[in-house]
């Protein structure tokens, strides 16, 4: 038995990295907003925080930075019922503390699913 061997069977455990995607497609963005690509499209126009790469064949390539924009503006149009005006008014004069905001949303939803799942296994 090599060294190798001997290190695994001492029960190492080993973490595989998630593999995460460079570039997305827009149905898969759009997807992941349960919005249609025509939508995706329309803000891409709209806004200036989205900037999808191009391939040569002309689709658009969303990397994560993209996806957290597309994000922020879905919160701002379809969960707090922003105009468009007005939510790049948000953006244009605050878009920090309007990202700190979303996040901790974000945050503060993960704890209440973490003591709902764990309420329900009690």
């Amino acid at each position: 038995m090599d060294i190798l061997d001997t290190l695994t069977e001492q029960s190492m455990p080993y973490k595989e990295k998630a593999i995460e995607k460079k570039y997305y497609a827009i149905g898969e963005v759009a997807d992941m907003f349960d919005v249609a690509t025509s939508l995706i499209r329309f803000w891409e126009g709209e806004f200036d925080i989205i900037k999808p790469k191009k391939n040569r064949k002309g689709n658009r390539q969303f990397t994560r930075e993209d996806i957290e924009n597309v994000k922020l503006i879905y919160h701002l149009v379809k969960e707090k019922g922003f105009t468009l005006l007005g939510a790049k008014e948000m953006l244009k004069n605050d878009s920090k503390a309007v990202r700190d905001k979303m996040e901790m949303i974000d945050s503060l939803n993960m704890v209440k699913n973490f003591l709902v799942n764990l309420r329900q296994q009690i």
